[in-house]
C-alpha cells in the first residue's frame, strides 16, 4: 500500500536510510540522522511537497519524496526527487510503484519538471529513472567526497 508519510514513520525511515549513509555513496550525508531529525525533515518537506511510503503488513518498505531544487522563486515549478528502499526490497517493483505515484502527485500539484540526482556509478537507479522516462541532462565530475574518494553525480530530468 502506498500512502502519505506520517511523523510516526520517522524511525522506520531512519532504519531504511542509515545503511545508505553509513555504507554507500548514494547519500552524501556522512553521519546517520536521528528519528527527531527525520521527523523534522518530514514536517519541512511535506509543508510543500509530497512524501510517500510503501507499507506492507505494517512495515515500511521504502519511501519517495519531492523537495526544493533551488531556492530562488523562478525554480518553484522544478522539484528534486528522492527514493530509498529498505534492504532486500530492490527488484520487486516497489521503487517503480512508489516513484510513479510520486510523479502523479507532483503533476497534480502543478510541478513542471522533476530532477533526480544520482551518485555515480549506480546502474539500478539509472535504470529506474530511465524506465520512468527521465533522461540524463548533466554530469558533474567529482562533485562529492566520501569514504576518501571523489564521487561523480549525474542529473536525470523528466518533464511532468
Amino acid at each position: 500500500m502506498i500512502r502519505p508519510v506520517q511523523l510516526s514513520d520517522a524511525q522506520a525511515l531512519v532504519d531504511i536510510y542509515t545503511p545508505y549513509v553509513r555504507d554507500t555513496v548514494i547519500s552524501f550525508e556522512e553521519e546517520p540522522i536521528t528519528e527527531v531529525e527525520m521527523a523534522a525533515r518530514i514536517a519541512r518537506v511535506t509543508a510543500a511537497y509530497p512524501w510517500l511510503v510503501e507499507e506492507e503488513e505494517g512495515a515500511v518498505l521504502g519511501y519517495a519524496y519531492g523537495s526544493s531544487w533551488r531556492t530562488r522563486p523562478a525554480y518553484r515549478f522544478t522539484v528534486e526527487t528522492t527514493i530509498y528502499l529498505a534492504r532486500g526490497q530492490h527488484g520487486k517493483g516497489i521503487g517503480s510503484r512508489l516513484y510513479e505515484s510520486l510523479l502523479v502527485d507532483l503533476r497534480q500539484r502543478g510541478f513542471h519538471s522533476a530532477l533526480g540526482g544520482i551518485a555515480l556509478p549506480n546502474e539500478p537507479s539509472i535504470r529506474l529513472h530511465e524506465k520512468l522516462g527521465f533522461r540524463k541532462v548533466g554530469h558533474m565530475a567529482e562533485a562529492g567526497w566520501k569514504f576518501g574518494a571523489w564521487v561523480d553525480v549525474g542529473f536525470w530530468e523528466l518533464m511532468l
